[in-house]
């Protein structure tokens, strides 16, 4: 990009030069083909015109990737589509369509085979990728389609984990990957990388990459609001997270059991955790 000054050295004459090799665009709460299409154009502040037909707006995508020489179409959220919803099926028919384009199309989502999207498919245990039958048209919404099934290559991405070297330093990695796009005025070399920062993360998060993320983007939030500008154990300390249903917050001690008593009155059920806030604190007692 740098060699060619972010512009698109394949663009025709009198189009959008902006070279975008990479588009990412967030799958709609509730998708349609068009809101689809209109999700991607925004991407490009691409001006559409309200009146203009699903298959003007797939060739104005269709266009647009190919005159920002796009190399990559990554969809976020596909696990928001249901298959028991036809506008869905037909977002689903038209991500299908987008894979005769050009470009590599790459889905990402959560507990996608639980969804639904991967119904129709068959595991190929000797290929070892997800496999599509033929599509029965050869047509979708003005797209050609090749005869050839289609194949998802289902990759699950696992929490990072931190016994061997390999996995130590891969996590270590990561933390770098983020250090180098941390823009704080005190940041320093080695802020999420040296000492014992990896393990406090990893005891925090568990490997998780959405809690660390969620931790670190919380933490360099509040560096910047107290006037810190750096990112450290002490300051994140003050972050709590939360989990779907944790059974114990991580930095919180553990609650010893109460003592036997010889008192056989049974003792009033205690109260539910107050799950409504981010830091539940220890769990209240009635009668207390």
């Amino acid at each position: 990009m740098e060699l060619h000054s972010h512009l698109n050295p394949g663009a025709v004459p009198g189009t959008r030069d902006l070279h975008a090799p990479v588009v990412y665009v967030s799958t709609p709460v509730t998708a349609t083909p068009k809101s689809l299409c209109a999700s991607i154009l925004a991407f490009f502040r691409a001006q559409t015109r309200k009146s203009a037909t699903l298959p003007e707006l797939v060739r104005q995508v269709a266009d647009s990737l190919h005159d920002h020489g796009v190399k990559a179409l990554i969809l976020d959220d596909i696990s928001r589509l249901r298959m028991h919803r036809a506008d869905d099926q037909d977002v689903l028919d038209l991500m299908r369509a987008f894979m005769s384009l050009d470009v590599t199309l790459i889905l990402t989502g959560v507990n996608i085979p639980g969804t639904g999207l991967l119904r129709e498919a068959t595991w190929n245990k000797k290929t070892r990728q997800w496999e599509m039958p033929p599509l029965e048209s050869t047509r979708i919404h003005g797209l050609e389609i090749t005869q050839t099934e289609h194949r998802f290559e289902l990759i699950e991405i696992d929490r990072f984990r931190y016994t061997t070297p390999e996995q130590i330093q891969g996590f270590v990695d990561h933390l770098e990957g983020i250090e180098q796009h941390l823009r704080l005025f005190n940041a320093k070399a080695g802020m999420l990388t040296a000492g014992a920062m990896p393990e406090y993360l990893m005891r925090r998060t568990g490997g998780v990459i959405g809690l660390l993320g969620r931790l670190l983007e919380d933490g360099a939030q509040e560096a910047m609001e107290s006037g810190k500008e750096l990112i450290d154990e002490s300051l994140l300390d003050e972050i709590v997270l939360r989990r779907d249903a944790p059974e114990q917050a991580p930095d919180e001690p553990v609650i010893p059991a109460d003592p036997p008593t010889a008192d056989k009155t049974p003792k009033p059920a205690k109260r539910p955790r107050n799950t409504v806030f981010d830091d539940a604190g220890p769990a209240a007692r009635a009668g207390v």
